[in-house]
């Protein structure tokens, strides 16, 4: 039997949460029920335990401290947004898939960058021969993003961008299409990665130094908050740790110590913590192991609640809620027996559906070979979907809550998380700590005990390690045509022929200007320099005259 003083607690978060979150945001339907027609509750409760301990590791959906999720119906009122990552070749190209996409029922945008535009160059740059529209689509100039987005609505579509040290580009380029579009900036949904210290840790598309990386974090935070404010300002990244052979709470651990600096880097500059942080956002990695992902999931979304009351004194429950994106992992992925990988992705598609997440991302079975054709993209959006509709566990809102295991691995992901921050604190803070290169080597150390695993075979890929097949696997894949590099450039000088060029001087020297002055926000000029038409090689060309480059070595 539900102990009495919960029992009434859940009554008085029906009473007022439920019923506040139903008249803004309807459930999905006025019975929820199994295959087999049996109820499904809202939200199930603990037989024995007291109303002071469920209160302090779980609580109810939608409040402190949000082990149970953020929203307080979840996805009986609303299901995640099904994203599929995409860019390649040109912005047409790209184009093209996004219309695709959205077609086959896709409710967000998540957009691929090539490596030239993560770095911040032009497509012409001698260094960047054999990588232009590979990775991700190329974008030098504002006309390919309206190309980009040609016929999408941006006022009615979510679009996530995976960009960093160029982030303020990349957003002012968007901000500048809506407006072509006739979309105000207010207008405007989305979120960019904007997480440039996972780039020192595991990733690399660094340009800046951390002092003046943060500082434009800082800038497009303060911008944001007046100008752009359904914006998601960051998208504080454990999914390219992971991928770089973090453990589950080495991810949790080093992502809350970025995010940890990114918030102490906007209070000195002048914010207010329930100013900002409410538009905080995460990006997390799903792997196989099931019940280990989802007790990642929760154990973050409590760990940061607590970080944000208790450390930084947040009083907006806004503020406090851990929000996120996740991608299926990517390394997991084998190019031996690819149509695995279609198994692999459902099972960490549903680890992060049974963990609360607000976004997903899944990867095609060929990915691990190249870019993922529309065949294969359509089946991994297609796995969302029949684990939203099919499944039956969007019904009831944590379902795997009070598992004795679950909770057990919660309770010991959020204690090694926070052991790791403590330490990192202990050493300055994590910039330090990346600098030193503690980060580092503590994911390279888990990174050689994983692949010792599977060569000594504690740990079984299945068709990789055992379980192997003779023959290589005979599919399709989608290729990049190499004449891309020579389009683009052409387009580019196009661009350069016909746009002021008093007007694209004028407007860098104002960034100069800008960048020279710490007490100038750095997205007006830079907003300024994009509807002139200034290239991002131009654009990032100032800032790195005026802030240098950065070059790792470890003290």
């Amino acid at each position: 039997m539900i102990p009495e003083d919960i029992k009434k607690a859940a009554e008085a978060w029906t009473e007022k949460a439920v019923r506040r979150a139903t008249s803004r945001s309807p459930e999905r339907s006025a019975r929820f029920e199994t295959a087999s027609g049996t109820p499904v509750e809202r939200l199930y409760l603990p037989e024995e335990a007291p109303i002071t301990e469920y209160d302090e590791k779980l609580g109810f959906p939608g409040e402190y401290p949000f082990t149970r999720g953020v929203q307080t119906t979840m996805y009986r009122g609303r299901l995640w947004t099904m994203r599929q990552y995409a860019g390649f070749s040109t912005a047409e190209d790209s184009n093209r898939r996004y219309r695709y996409l959205l077609e086959q029922g896709s409710t967000g945008l998540s957009v691929a960058f090539d490596l030239p535009t993560q770095i911040g160059l032009d497509s012409d740059d001698e260094r960047c021969i054999g990588e232009v529209g590979k990775v991700g689509v190329a974008i030098d100039t504002l006309e390919d993003m309206e190309r980009l987005f040609e016929g999408i609505p941006l006022d009615r579509v979510s679009t996530s961008m995976t960009i960093n040290a160029p982030a303020a580009v990349l957003l002012a380029m968007y901000i500048a299409a809506a407006e072509k579009q006739g979309v105000p900036r207010g207008q405007l949904a989305g979120t960019i990665q904007n997480d440039v210290l996972k780039e020192y840790i595991a990733r690399g598309t660094y340009i800046f130094p951390p002092e003046p990386s943060l500082r434009i974090v800082a800038d497009i935070f303060a911008y944001c908050t007046t100008e752009v404010p359904r914006w998601n300002t960051i998208s504080i990244s454990g999914y390219h740790i992971r991928e770089a052979g973090a453990t589950a709470a080495q991810e949790v651990a080093f992502t809350l110590a970025d995010a940890i600096c990114y918030i102490e880097t906007a209070l000195a500059a002048g914010l207010a913590i329930d100013q900002f942080a409410p538009r905080l956002t995460f990006f997390f990695a799903a792997h196989t192991d099931l019940f280990e992902e989802v007790a990642k999931f929760r154990a973050a979304r409590r760990l940061y609640a607590k970080l944000m009351k208790e450390r930084f004194k947040a009083e907006d429950p806004r503020s406090m809620m851990l929000r996120f994106h996740t991608q299926t992992g990517g390394v997991t992925l084998t190019a031996q027996q690819p149509d695995n990988n279609v198994v692999r992705v459902a099972i960490q598609a549903l680890a992060a559906v049974l963990g609360g997440t607000q976004s997903l991302h899944t990867n095609s079975k060929d990915e691990a070979l190249a870019l993922p054709t529309e065949d294969a993209v359509t089946v991994a959006l297609r796995t969302q979907q029949i684990i939203a509709y099919e499944s039956g566990v969007t019904n009831t809102i944590d379902p795997l809550a009070g598992s004795f295991f679950v909770e057990s691995l919660t309770d010991q992901i959020e204690a090694a998380a926070t052991a790791y921050i403590a330490e990192i604190d202990r050493m300055g803070g994590v910039v330090k700590a990346i600098e030193s290169g503690y980060v580092q080597q503590e994911i390279e150390r888990s990174a050689y005990e994983f692949g010792r695993s599977i060569e000594d075979k504690r740990r079984v890929i299945v068709g990789v390690n055992e379980f192997k097949s003779a023959a290589d696997p005979d599919i399709e894949l989608f290729e990049v045509p190499e004449e891309v590099r020579a389009h683009q450039i052409e387009r580019l000088n196009e661009v350069r022929g016909r746009r002021d060029q008093k007007a694209v001087k004028e407007a860098l020297d104002c960034l100069r200007q800008a960048a020279g002055d710490s007490k100038s926000n750095l997205m007006p000029p830079i907003l300024a320099a994009v509807h002139a038409y200034a290239s991002i090689g131009e654009i990032c060309g100032v800032l790195r005259e005026s802030f240098g480059e950065y070059e790792e070595s470890f003290s």
